[in-house]
């Protein structure tokens, strides 16, 4: 317990907190968001429509690099719309992370589309495409221009690898694998705003990405999502599916498909506006706390994760991995009571009872890590 002691003073000390609480991932709001808030109430435009929306979405897509930016109401809805415009339909199949939030995996359930959980790398914590394609060589075969896997016989549409806590997933192998199967990709890059492979923008690979902009995201807008797509067509159909398929017109209401209301708010992206202006800073800020935690931890014998190779990580929450379980349970009992909240990883989606009978690997590195990985405070300090 003295060792955890140690960091529980470390902690306090960097975010000049020696009483009182110290949360795992607090918004900061530095800039302009109280006066964008005012402007977009004094023009009473506060729901979908009004200019700060379509400014968000390009400050977005400037940003990543990403051609259109659809901006939705949170993360999920962004992967739900992405998997619908992917063709993903009732019965299909779609490969995704057991070690991820569980957006992932119910917004594969609301296509009604079953989801199949992979292991993931213990460097990157994303989706392994080695154990991508041992799963697929093992269980699917093509037939007529389709991936179909040979154990359920249903269709095997799309991938949703997840970059996990910021970090990049190996995504370009992960494509390249997909590709071979004629099976889409779905970035969900919720939590690596600010996060790049090999120079270029997580969420930009695929066919869609996604974003979320939750109160504890890197920015936020209370809620908040993103789609990305480098797609004119995709694009389209991503503004006009999220906005309940209304055909534009003056005053007559005429919708051509099942739509979904599920874009942002003009209130909710002033906020962003504003959170996007201070981005690069929140993001040195980040990386200097990796740096002053990494130098900490490696000292104390405790691994703290880093980008992986050909990675920029955005560091959006810190990660520990202890030695085993016991280390884990008792470290993050032991924070919690000091006051600082630690968490575990999530629970693993194929323990949850929704998703416990889902195909699986062995998922080997996954239980490795779900029994060692522990998150620490990571909001933005800007006095270190």
């Amino acid at each position: 317990m003295d060792k955890f002691k140690q960091i529980a003073d470390f902690i306090r000390d960097k975010f000049n907190t020696p009483h009182g609480p110290i949360y795992l991932h607090e918004p900061r709001f530095y800039g302009n968001e109280k006066k964008y808030v005012n402007e977009c109430i004094d023009t009473t435009f506060v729901s979908s429509v009004g200019k700060f929306v379509t400014r968000f979405e390009e400050m977005i897509a400037e940003f990543t690099g990403a051609k259109y930016a659809i901006a939705t109401v949170n993360g999920t809805a962004a992967l739900h719309v992405s998997l619908l415009l992917s063709d993903v339909k009732p019965e299909d199949e779609v490969i995704t992370q057991a070690l991820t939030f569980i957006a992932t995996a119910n917004a594969i359930s609301y296509t009604g589309a079953i989801p199949i959980f992979v292991d993931v790398d213990r460097d990157t914590l994303g989706l392994s495409p080695d154990a991508l394609k041992a799963f697929l060589t093992e269980n699917a075969i093509l037939q007529d221009g389709e991936c179909l896997n040979k154990r359920t016989g249903k269709r095997i549409k799309a991938c949703v690898p997840m970059h996990t806590f910021g970090h990049p997933c190996r995504i370009e192998e992960i494509i390249e694998i997909c590709k071979q199967y004629n099976i889409d990709v779905v970035e969900d890059s919720a939590e690596s705003l600010g996060s790049y492979y090999k120079g270029k923008h997580t969420g930009t690979f695929g066919k869609f990405g996604t974003l979320s902009f939750n109160g504890n995201k890197t920015i936020t807008t209370g809620g908040g999502g993103m789609i990305l797509t480098n797609d004119e067509r995709l694009g389209k159909q991503a503004k006009h599916i999220t906005t309940t398929a209304k055909v534009p017109h003056p005053w007559e209401f005429v919708h051509d498909m099942t739509g979904y209301n599920y874009r942002l708010t003009n209130i909710a992206a002033a906020l962003g506006c504003a959170q996007m202006e201070q981005l690069p800073g929140f993001l040195k800020a980040k990386r200097k706390m990796a740096d002053v935690y990494a130098t900490f931890f490696n000292q104390q014998g405790i691994e703290f994760v880093t980008e992986p190779k050909n990675c920029l990580s955005n560091y959006w929450l810190n990660t520990l991995i202890l030695k085993d379980k016991a280390e884990q349970d008792n470290f993050i009992e032991f924070m919690n009571n000091q006051g600082i909240m630690v968490r575990p990883i999530w629970q693993l989606m194929n323990r949850l009872a929704m998703y416990n009978k889902c195909q699986c690997d062995s998922l080997e590195n996954t239980k490795w890590l779900a029994d060692r990985v522990v998150n620490i405070p990571s909001s933005v300090i800007t006095n270190l």
